[in-house]
């Protein structure tokens, strides 16, 4: 197994030894020799909205209640003004109930649900496009010395993917420093689960950076504007409707990072090229493949 250390004030990573996560099964590798190998397990989570059953998606399992959360909140169901009175996981019925202190208007929003691009849930709502109309995200520095240092440092550090792969991962950063880690098998359930805690927590956005390794698409691109987070930044691709909504709503849009190498396609103008790329490391070709499974 690769190099692991540990990431300096990070309050919440992924549990490679948690054995609810990973289940260890018998293969044939391709020379027919036996071998044991760690899967990451599936299951089933229904998300339901006070008495309203909303969607059940497919999860690792781990920090239901934050995936529910930023789940209605990043598809438009709760608003900022609505005040959450509860959050009620259920392990045996595998549900999560989130009650609000007045009802809420997702009926509306669930007539207008349409299918994405998406892993897993992967569904956009016609207002969440609505809300980016006069959205203005701070204008926070992010420096080039910080997404080395991140992206070294996420790359290395202990999680299920260097242990089973088939997930994705969502980070939220300050400057140099990953504060939340979260994996699921989609990209969309791991960035749900960041704002979901940031919505517990109360956890401002102005001054962080959301990394992920997963492709930067629409709906990636959306989600982290209406969190309000600047900076996007990912070892993946692009896609053009993605790149054309963060240039309309003014989103720092880095990708395709590997060693000394990124292209930022939108928000030039919060980079501060600090860093000599001379003295960037060149990345370990075992960590090449963490963004190339998407």
């Amino acid at each position: 197994m690769s190099e692991t250390i540990a990431a300096p004030g990070l309050v919440i990573a992924p549990d490679p030894a948690d054995t609810r996560l990973t289940r260890t099964i018998e293969a044939t590798d391709q020379t027919g020799a036996r071998q044991e190998i760690r899967v990451v397990e599936e299951r089933p989570l229904t998300i339901f909205l006070n008495s309203r059953e909303i969607v059940t998606t497919m999860t690792i399992g781990d920090y239901p209640e934050y995936l529910a959360l930023g789940f209605l909140r990043n598809q438009g169901m709760l608003r900022a003004g609505e005040t959450v009175t509860g959050v009620d996981f259920d392990e045996e019925l595998e549900t999560v109930v989130v009650r609000t202190d007045s009802p809420t208007d997702y009926e509306d929003k669930l007539a207008k649900k349409t299918r994405t691009s998406g892993c897993a849930v992967g569904t956009v709502f016609g207002d969440m496009m609505e809300g980016l109309e006069n959205l203005t995200l701070p204008d926070t520095e992010v420096r080039t010395s910080w997404l080395y240092a991140l992206a070294r440092t996420i790359n290395t550090m202990p999680s299920l993917y260097l242990e089973a792969g088939a997930i994705h991962g969502t980070v939220l950063c300050r400057q140099d420093v990953p504060l939340v880690y979260m994996e699921d098998v989609g990209r969309h359930n791991a960035v749900d689960k960041i704002a979901g805690y940031m919505l517990a927590k109360s956890e401002g956005a102005a001054d962080k950076i959301l990394y992920t390794t997963g492709r930067l698409t629409s709906e990636m691109v959306i989600k982290t504007a209406l969190m309000g987070i600047p900076v996007l930044a990912s070892r993946s691709g692009f896609t053009a409707w993605g790149v054309e909504i963060a240039r309309d709503v003014g989103l720092t849009l880095i990708g395709r990072m590997r060693g000394e190498r990124f292209m930022c396609v939108s928000g030039e103008h919060r980079l501060t090229r600090d860093a000599d790329i001379r003295q960037v490391a060149t990345e370990d070709p075992r960590h090449r493949r963490k963004g190339a499974r998407d």
